[in-house]
């Protein structure tokens, strides 16, 4: 059984750091892409980073130059570093796995950003 798990949510001042992790561990053959996501209180689901197995990343502009995406295909996990923290990046962070014919998402872990 396939499982997504994202970790290293939490409360952060503005302008703070915080780096995202998502684990999928399972049987896995291959990982395609894996996508970060987050979901704010009234405001649609929006993609915030990108990488994939060939190894091209890429990050929304709305983030661009703050937050970071990496991955470490052996351990089959993505990590977002992000840095620079709004109160406007509060929402729950959200990852996919794209496994080709199926995508497997984690139960999100929450960023909130606060004095």
């Amino acid at each position: 059984q396939v499982q997504v798990v994202e970790s290293g949510g939490g409360l952060v001042e503005p302008g703070g750091s915080l780096r995202l992790s998502c684990a999928v561990t399972g049987s896995i053959s291959r990982i395609y892409v894996m996508t970060w996501y987050r979901q704010a209180p009234r405001k649609q689901r929006e993609l915030v980073a990108v990488a994939t197995s060939g190894g091209s990343t890429n990050v929304a502009d709305s983030v661009k130059g703050r937050f970071t995406i990496s991955r470490d295909k052996a351990k089959m996990t993505v990590y977002l570093q992000m840095n620079s923290l709004k109160p406007e990046d509060t929402a729950v962070y959200v990852c996919n796995a794209n496994l080709g014919q199926t995508s497997y998402w984690g139960q999100g872990t929450q960023v909130t950003v606060s004095s």
